[in-house]
């Protein structure tokens, strides 16, 4: 009988269903797809889960759970599985998608997903285990989210207030209750905003970073929390590459043979709400002397597309951000300058 060298279960998240496969590693690397079932995304469905996969793997090799960074929806699991001390390793789904396109899989489904993932997590040696983030990650994430439904949902009763007044028979209790709802939601906004300084305030490593991420040129203060809350403190991230596939600013293609049949684009298939948190900051760099001007210039007038040139800057600014954190050195608005001084 083949020993068994690696065992896992990979596990596919969706909102109300976990789909698992458990896989394992022989010493001759021949890799067994060996069982597959589907849970509830729920404590009940956990336990279920856990149980079967113990039952199947070799007590004589650790067992490693592996699945997607799926929005909010795998980190019950993460930390229902953390607390029971299993290993949990949580992969970037961008890693997943480019592994897929290397697989012969015709078509996608929740099942080949969580094969793929399985496959992945035995096949790469070296995969950082999940370390449960600071909870003032958590909680600045959940606050600078509620505020952006807030101001989404404040614009929506903005619009209302102004189609109801420039009609022909404004109603006056409409107006007021529209009017009110604003002034109740501008509160909130505020109240959010106070929380979030608070909780800055709190932790000195927070209050540093954030400090950090401000002296880039565009960067404001809520936007640096968002960063930091969305990556929790670039837990996840290894390379600037990885974080721009993170935010979904990756390039996609559609190729057909030598040709490119499709406009290149971004994804979009990352962090929403990292892409949304870099938009006015980048139009605010690009108008700003430096190497973001410098950028926007150039595709603007190679393309003739301002908003393929907005989004490079978005890219850039996120990067510079990932740099600015890890040397932990302020951003030097001289060294543009230098660099174009040295070129001549």
């Amino acid at each position: 009988m083949k020993r068994i060298v690696k065992q896992v279960c990979g596990i596919d998240v969706a909102q109300d269903e976990l789909v698992v496969c458990f896989a394992t590693l022989d010493e001759d690397y021949s890799l067994n797809l060996t069982a597959s079932k589907t849970f509830v995304n729920k404590k009940p469905g956990f336990s279920q889960l856990l149980s079967w996969a113990q039952k199947l793997a070799d007590r004589n090799v650790s067992l490693l759970f592996a699945m997607e960074a799926t929005g909010v929806y795998h980190e019950q699991l993460a930390y229902f599985l953390d607390n029971r001390h299993q290993k949990v390793s949580i992969i970037l789904p961008n890693k997943i998608s480019n592994f897929m396109r290397t697989l012969e899989i015709k078509t996608v489904t929740d099942s080949t997903a969580a094969q793929a993932i399985a496959r992945f997590a035995l096949e790469r040696s070296g995969l950082d285990l999940w370390k449960r983030p600071k909870a003032i990650y958590r909680q600045m994430r959940n606050l600078t989210r509620e505020r952006d439904q807030i101001i989404h949902e404040r614009t929506m009763v903005k619009n209302q207030l102004h189609a109801e007044r420039t009609q022909a028979f404004a109603e006056s209790g409409t107006v007021k209750r529209l009017e009110a709802r604003i002034a109740l939601l501008d509160k909130q906004v505020n109240q959010i905003l106070a929380e979030l300084k608070a909780l800055v305030k709190s932790d000195p490593e927070i209050e540093s970073a954030v400090e950090l991420l401000t002296s880039i040129d565009g960067i404001g203060e809520l936007t640096a929390i968002i960063i930091l809350a969305e990556t929790d403190g670039f837990a996840l991230i290894k390379n600037r590459r990885q974080l721009a596939s993170y935010a979904g600013f990756d390039v996609k293609e559609k190729l057909s043979g030598t040709s490119v049949k499709g406009k290149p684009r971004i994804s979009k298939r990352g962090n929403k709400y990292l892409r949304k948190a870099m938009y006015f900051p980048a139009m605010r760099s690009a108008k700003a002397e430096g190497s973001h001007k410098a950028t926007y210039a150039r595709i603007v007038a190679r393309t003739g597309v301002r908003k393929k040139a907005g989004v490079a800057v978005q890219r850039k600014l996120l990067e510079l951000t990932y740099t600015i954190f890890k040397t932990q050195k302020p951003y030097d608005p001289e060294y543009y300058k230098r660099q174009q001084v040295q070129l001549v």
